[in-house]
């Protein structure tokens, strides 16, 4: 299958190679140079500018952020540009309200259109192992099923509206973000009476926890390791933001979210913004009188 890849960070490098892997076709663009000549070396052609990637079966954005994917895509017209036999998978993490306006604009381009954000760190995607958010009109989401097929080990159908993709992905990060601030502040209640904390992430992980996001971030956290950052802090506060947007839209309070929110501000204003975003259990540590490696 003839695809374009538009977004090569963390995430979209890994999924794109696994595109090259299973045999497609790929024309790669980015905004740094260096991670399209990477692909470039491993067999993607690289193109000058997003459009051309447009020029394909199938394209697939992986961008970081609501404004940026309207710079890219709806600011310079690439919709409009496109030939109307083509697919769009939008896989950004993005608000609700902006996927809503995604789908009007692909429906007035005649262009199809299919949300598939996805649940895993660098190291997942790059093992094809991700889980993928599915949602769009059922004969775009079949022409793109080989593509995600490559990127994926299970596709979740979420609907016909691609937004409620995007919807889920921001409740998925979310319950996420609850969980490491919940061990967090569990660890440090532990560290304040001198129990090990791995002692307790053991009990957690091995029992009434054993599932992978406790495992992930449990060790981290009882480490205080939040470096290299696969998922930085500023990442993690856009996603909590976005989940307290879409609740607000259709007035469904999300308490917990606002802490969490004013929690990762906390942990950006204490100089961890290049850390990972499980350094929000930093946070937790100082405000229960703990020092840093104690």
């Amino acid at each position: 299958m003839d695809v374009g890849f538009i977004g090569l960070g963390h995430m979209g490098s890994g999924m794109a190679r696994n595109l090259i892997k299973a045999g497609h076709r790929v024309r790669v663009w980015n905004r740094s140079w260096a991670a399209s000549e990477d692909l470039g070396r491993d067999g993607a052609e690289v193109v000058a500018a997003p459009g051309e990637a447009f020029d394909a079966d199938a394209v697939i954005t992986m961008l970081s952020a609501d404004d940026v994917v309207r710079e890219v895509i709806l600011d310079q017209g690439l919709l409009a540009g496109a030939h109307r036999g083509l697919v769009h998978v939008v896989s950004s993490t993005i608000s609700v309200a902006f996927a809503q306006e995604l789908e009007r604009a692909h429906e007035a381009a005649g262009i199809g259109y299919v949300a598939a954000p996805v649940l895993g760190r660098p190291d997942v995607a790059a093992a094809g192992e991700l889980n993928i958010l599915v949602a769009g009109r059922p004969d775009a989401v079949a022409r793109v099923q080989p593509l995600l097929d490559a990127l994926g080990k299970r596709i979740w159908p979420i609907g016909d509206q691609p937004h409620l993709a995007n919807l889920a992905k921001l409740a998925c990060n979310f319950t996420l973000a609850s969980a490491i601030e919940t061990m967090a502040e569990a660890f440090a209640l532990a560290r304040r009476y001198d129990l090990d904390p791995q002692i307790l992430m053991e009990v957690l992980t091995g029992s009434l926890f054993a599932a992978p996001a406790y495992k992930t971030y449990g060790p981290m956290i009882v480490e205080q390791r939040y470096e290299p950052a696969n998922f930085k802090l500023p990442l993690g506060l856009k996603d909590v933001r976005l989940a307290l947007e879409a609740g607000e839209a259709v007035g469904a309070p999300l308490p917990f979210a606002s802490v969490l929110r004013d929690n990762f501000i906390d942990a950006i204003g204490h100089g961890d913004r290049d850390k990972d975003w499980s350094a929000i259990a930093a946070v937790a540590a100082r405000r229960a009188g703990l020092e840093a490696g104690r």
